[in-house]
This record gives structure tokens, C-alpha cells and sequence, in this order.
């Protein structure tokens, strides 16, 4: 039989264990953040850190960061031992009023990181309802279908840049592989996630559906395989140039705009490159297959 002192020493390894796997998860649920803190979300039975895709500020004011990799969350680890909660699907899609009635793209702190004119104001036209558009990269072509029915004042700004050819010759800065969350993300003509167009707009669709200071609007959802969308640093108005593709079901608050899908023939390109991993090892960081957008065109 063991004595209290051995029990004591048991108990005291088992949650070293506990407390190791901890900032293990801790390290894997990175952010993207241009300014301001990650989100926490606090699901019904325990508090789980959820990671957020944000772009990163060139002042990284909120959070440590690096240019390279994002920071983890600056709020405490809560989570428990056990893998995560299984998240709802995206809210169904019903059009307000006020889409795409007034949309508004007011200049941000930082200037653009590549000359660039911001897109018309104002009333954008929801019809037609799908754009297709075609990026070419180092590692294969990605075909895109823009959802202008959804998102009309994203798809607007997407658009425009993409005829100001902003993403021609950018690469492609992080690569996330972790179960939760498996993102490619691009459109910093910087090349290290501090990057945008000089200008910031609000959230549109799933956002766009809840109510606000719905708490249901904080709790995670699947942003399931085959998503198009914004990256944004948590703050109004900061969805700017950086975008993100999802090549495996993610979770992530209902607070990144959708604007589009992925055509199959793109989802083959990314499973390629998530593939090969994170340079350096991690799930993290660049794409171990370097990822340049060669052009980016609307079809």
C-alpha cells in the first residue's frame, strides 16, 4: 500500500501531466491579430479557449506576437482535459434588409501595404448572386466562387482589389494544421500577416445573423471544408485584405465573414499543401510549401 507521501508525489505528477497537456493546447489554438484580444468562449459545461483567425497588427498591440507566427491567446488556459465539444453548423442564410444597402470603407490607422484605391461606397447590387473568380499560385490553381448574395460589401472590396491586381505576386504567410482549426491564409502583400489595404469594413454573413450581443454569436460553429473567408482582428471594421481558405471542418466563432467557396479542383491544391505541413515543424506557422498568388482574376 502506498504511503501518504507517495500519494501525495503521484498526485502531484499526474497534474504536472494535466497541466503540461494544458499549455499544449494552449500553444496549438494560435491567433491572427491585427490589434485587440483573442475571444473566449465559454461553452455550457467548461470554458473553452476557441483559436481565432485574425490578421495581425503591425503595432501588435493587445497580444505578443511575432512576424512569422501568431501569438496564443493572452487570456488564461481553461480548458479541460478531453477533446472539444462538437460546435453547430452555420446559421442558415436569410437576407436582412440593410444588405448591401450602404456600404462604407473608411480609411484604418495603417496605410496600405501595396498602393491600392478603396472600392465604391454605398448601395452594392446583391445580383448577380455568384462570382467566379480563378487564382493561380506556385502550388496550383484554386478555383473561387464569391457569394455577392451574401456578402455583398466583402465580395465589393475582394473585387476591387482584385481588379487593382493587390494579390498579384503575394504569398500566402500561415498555415494551421491543428484539429480544430486547418486554414490557409493569404492577402498580405507583406508576406508576414501585418499587412492590409489601408482601409477596414464591417462583418457581413454568418456575423450577420444573430442578434446583437447574442452570446450565441461568441460560441464556436463548423466553418466547414470548402469556406472563403475574411480574416479580422475582433475590433470593428478591421476586415481588410487578408483572407482565409478552409481545407478541413474548423471552429471558430461565427465572427469571419463568408464570402465564398472553394472549387474542388483548389481543395486538391490545399490538401496538397497542408500535406506537407508547417516549415519547421508545428502546426503554425508558413506553409512548408512555399505558396505565391501569381495572378488572381474574376472570371
Amino acid at each position: 500500500m502506498p504511503t501518504n507521501e507517495q500519494r501525495r508525489a503521484n498526485a502531484k505528477r499526474k497534474l504536472e501531466r494535466q497541466l503540461e497537456r494544458q499549455q499544449k493546447r494552449a500553444r496549438t489554438r494560435r491567433t491572427l491579430v491585427i490589434g485587440g484580444a483573442a475571444i473566449v468562449v465559454v461553452a455550457a459545461i467548461a470554458a473553452v479557449v476557441i483559436a481565432i483567425v485574425n490578421t495581425k497588427h503591425e503595432h501588435k498591440s493587445n497580444t505578443a506576437a511575432t512576424t512569422t507566427t501568431p501569438a496564443a491567446s493572452n487570456s488564461p488556459e481553461t480548458t479541460p482535459a478531453g477533446p472539444t465539444p462538437p460546435a453547430p453548423p452555420l446559421p442558415p442564410f436569410k437576407p436582412s434588409a440593410s444588405l448591401g444597402a450602404n456600404c462604407q470603407y473608411p480609411a484604418s490607422p495603417d496605410a496600405a501595404a501595396k498602393p491600392v484605391k478603396p472600392p465604391r461606397t454605398g448601395k452594392i447590387p446583391t445580383d448577380p448572386a455568384q462570382v467566379s473568380a480563378s487564382m493561380a499560385t506556385s502550388q496550383g490553381n484554386i478555383g473561387l466562387m464569391l457569394a455577392n448574395n451574401e456578402s455583398p460589401c466583402t465580395v465589393n472590396s475582394f473585387a476591387s482589389l482584385i481588379g487593382q491586381k493587390y494579390f498579384d505576386n503575394t504569398k500566402c504567410h500561415r498555415l494551421t494544421t491543428s484539429p480544430d482549426l486547418g486554414v490557409l491564409q493569404c492577402g498580405d502583400p507583406k508576406g508576414d500577416g501585418t499587412g492590409g489595404p489601408g482601409y477596414g469594413f464591417g462583418n457581413e454573413y454568418p456575423t450577420d445573423q444573430y442578434p446583437p450581443n447574442d452570446p450565441k454569436a461568441q460560441q464556436p460553429v463548423v466553418y466547414p471544408r470548402g469556406t472563403l473567408a475574411m480574416a479580422n482582428s475582433g475590433q470593428p471594421n478591421s476586415n481588410g485584405s487578408q483572407f482565409f481558405m478552409v481545407y478541413r471542418d474548423s471552429q471558430l466563432p461565427p465572427q469571419y465573414t463568408i464570402f465564398g467557396t472553394i472549387q474542388p479542383d483548389g481543395l486538391t491544391v490545399l490538401d496538397k499543401i497542408a500535406k506537407a505541413g508547417v516549415a519547421g515543424g508545428g502546426d503554425d506557422g508558413p506553409p512548408a510549401l512555399e505558396v505565391t498568388i501569381r495572378s488572381l482574376l474574376l472570371d
